[in-house]
């Protein structure tokens, strides 16, 4: 085998890309048996993430409420946009390229003739930073299902599943009841499994038993209410009251807050949280992607989410509408192909005046022709066209919208990627309007 070491972080990620003939290949062995020759084994607790959407606003919260009350951190999340140092934050920051290359070396070492998928690699790559910067926590966001992905390969002290949805059917099954035994999975014997969803599958009830998992489950245990001036979160310990609406644009972001205080609730013993440090982290959790408004793109508005999948598309269509706009809405749209587009489509159908489908920069995507004919059945008097990439599917948005419309660009994470190139905002530039599956 070919053991040539890369020489920067951009020659790595190619490789890593290489080492594996699947990009998913669902299973723990390899990553158990190659965190065992490494010998890794976390010296913090570890807090695991899963659900349909939300995970990533979730998690960028517990890191910041944790932050906040003085709490080093470690937050693995995925996929990035801009680039690959967005997966691995210490305390906030981005993890430096000669720390993921020191980590890839390592790994690689240790490896010997097992094959790593990419995602396989990153994860065992975030804890061997967060053990090499000795967190307090680590904040591990699962990338797919969860019963079979590389961040299950390590313990957690408390487990949160968000919600459970139809989205990749290829590896989780095509219904709710399979799908919430795969999410499931990441709960553990006598730990604290938190689930934001009111009415969960059957399986993932019973799976939480069967493993005498301590289930908190929303409006049962805890849960959340809007008042005239912010919201209340309660659970069985009492009630916060008068508490600032996070940072993070979108009507799903108090279910995820709620999520969130309650493991951080469960999590007391471990790390005790004032009400002090969570309201400035709500304040302070911030996420690209998840329906930000882009500052100083200039008129019309810019809106940008990664929503990508039946489900995540409600939600934006109740966001769209919560946000009155006097004019149209453009929509930007590029979709994988295995994406449930019918499902998308339907569920934006009547909040968006003009589509705009475009071509993605990846393998995945799928035809620009084929979601048009899409939107020809669900979406059938209005507008659409089709360009060949992102980037000038925007300026073609740009040249169509007046003062009072607006520009929605959705639809996958490769989508707002290319936006964001295309309308030259980094990350850390794109603050303060505020993931995967």
């Amino acid at each position: 085998m070919d053991r040539d070491t890369p020489k920067t972080l951009a020659a790595w990620l190619v490789r890593l890309e290489q080492l594996h003939p699947k990009e998913i290949d669902m299973g723990l062995e390899r990553v158990v048996e190659v965190r065992d020759r490494i010998g890794l084994k976390p010296f913090c607790p570890v807090i695991l993430v899963g659900g349909t959407n939300g995970k990533g606003s979730t998690c960028a919260m517990l890191e910041a409420i944790y932050r906040s009350a003085g709490y080093k951190t470690g937050l693995y999340t995925s996929p990035h946009l801009n680039n690959y140092n967005e997966r691995i934050r210490v305390n906030g920051r981005e993890a430096m390229d000669e720390q993921l290359i020191v980590a890839f070396e390592r790994i690689d070492a240790a490896r010997g003739e097992i094959a790593l998928t990419y995602f396989e690699f990153g994860t065992l790559a975030a804890q061997l930073v967060f053990c090499d910067n000795q967190v307090d926590v680590a904040i591990l966001e699962v990338g797919l299902g969860g019963r079979l992905d590389a961040v299950n390969a390590f313990e957690p002290d408390c487990s949160v599943v968000l919600n459970v949805a139809i989205d990749h059917v290829d590896f989780l099954g095509a219904s709710r009841e399979l799908i919430g035994f795969e999410k499931a999975g990441i709960f553990r014997h006598a730990k604290p499994a938190i689930c934001a969803e009111e009415e969960p599958p059957q399986s993932l009830l019973a799976h939480a038993q069967s493993v005498g998992a301590h289930l908190h489950l929303a409006s049962r245990d805890f849960g959340h209410k809007r008042t005239a001036t912010g919201w209340q979160f309660w659970n069985a310990a009492g009630k916060k009251a008068g508490l600032p609406f996070p940072v993070l644009r979108g009507n799903a972001q108090l279910e995820n807050a709620a999520a969130a205080f309650e493991c951080i609730h469960a999590m007391r013993e471990h790390f005790p949280v004032d009400m002090a440090a969570l309201r400035t982290g709500l304040l302070d959790a911030w996420l690209p992607g998840r329906f930000q408004v882009v500052p100083g793109a200039g008129a019309p508005d810019v809106i940008l989410d990664v929503a990508h999948n039946g489900a995540a598309a409600q939600t934006l269509a109740a966001d769209l509408q919560a946000l009155p706009c006097s004019g149209r809405t453009i929509a930007v749209f590029g979709v994988l192909a295995d994406k449930q587009i019918e499902q998308i489509t339907a569920a934006l159908a009547s909040s968006i005046d003009q589509w705009i489908v475009c071509e993605l920069q990846t393998a995945r995507g799928a035809r620009a022709a084929s979601v048009e004919q899409v939107l020809a059945h669900s979406a059938p008097e209005v507008q659409v066209s089709v360009c060949s990439s992102v980037a000038k599917g925007f300026s073609a948005a740009q040249v169509a919208a007046r003062g009072n419309d607006r520009i929605l660009v959705f639809g996958s994470f490769y989508t707002v990627s290319e936006a964001l190139e295309a309308i030259g905002k980094r990350l850390t530039g794109a603050r303060g309007n505020g993931e995967s599956d």
